[in-house]
């Protein structure tokens, strides 16, 4: 429907059909995947279905049936070239869940797969208006060189970091949403940031920012136990700790006062209007 809608058109097979028990492209790889799954869909495989599916789950944990994030993943992960890049949509709860869910993300992160996490604003969707996350998957963060378009871009070894970055702060209100976020000045600050960081001379282009973005290492990633919620590494700015409370709590008195004098007068000044 993506596609009908913006006019663009694409090879989805020879007839309608389950992406999970009858995929019609087994033989794909694809250099670049976007995607927006369903969020949380429940009972997407019967108890006893897809368990042997090497393609698609060999070296992580069974997703299990009763959330398919995970299955979305693995699927598209299975997808990519040598070289391949995924971007997709999925709920905040992906970042953190756990049982066979923790297992295979962990593997995805200890296989050099995570590349970054955005967090995204509320508001982005008609349907819905909680945050989300658009997650980036690499199949190859190695050093290269790599010709993009008329540009040559040199790539670090990235395999033991992952870029998290928060947008929740970013955009405007567009009929009461704010999807407008990936336009103009946002887009450009994100997508700079991203891939500067990605280069070789990222040191001199790239900075970690409190409450914007944040490179965490392996071994960091490792200490929060493999979680990937973007706000337990970004760092975020305690503006309380700029408050003097002594003073700011004598300024409250002092107001409060003024008030309680200002009604004191009011009500005298009732009484002697209605009393003449």
């Amino acid at each position: 429907m993506n596609l009908a809608i913006r006019g663009i058109s694409a090879n989805l097979g020879e007839r309608a059909a389950n992406t999970f028990s009858n995929d019609l492209h087994k033989d794909l790889k694809a250099d670049f995947i976007m995607a927006n799954p369903p969020f949380n869909q429940k009972d997407w495989r019967a108890e006893n279905e897809l368990l042997d599916d090497p393609p698609r789950w060999k070296g992580y944990e069974i997703p299990p049936t009763s959330n398919a994030n995970y299955g979305w993943i693995l699927h598209m992960a299975s997808k990519l070239s040598d070289h391949g890049v995924a971007g997709f949509l999925l709920a905040n709860g992906a970042l953190s869940g756990g049982g066979d869910e923790y297992k295979i993300r962990k593997q995805l992160i200890e296989n050099n797969l995570v590349e970054a996490i955005l967090i995204l604003p509320r508001n982005m969707f008609y349907t819905t208006d909680i945050s989300v996350t658009l997650w980036i998957l690499n199949k190859n963060k190695k050093e290269t060189v790599r010709k993009i378009g008329d540009e040559t871009r040199n790539y670090r070894d990235r395999q033991k970091e992952i870029l998290f970055m928060d947008l929740r702060e970013m955009g405007k209100p567009f009929e009461k949403k704010i999807y407008p976020i990936l336009r103009c000045r946002y887009s450009k600050k994100i997508t700079e940031t991203y891939h500067s960081w990605q280069q070789i001379d990222w040191k001199s282009t790239y900075k970690d920012i409190p409450e914007f973005c944040y490179s965490a290492s392996i071994e960091e990633i490792r200490e929060k136990d493999y979680s990937l919620v973007p706000s337990r590494y970004i760092e975020f700015v305690n503006r309380d700790e700029e408050i003097d409370f002594d003073e700011k709590m004598k300024s409250l008195q002092r107001e409060i006062g003024e008030l309680l004098q200002e009604e004191k007068n009011l009500a005298m000044s009732c009484y002697v209007f209605l009393k003449t």
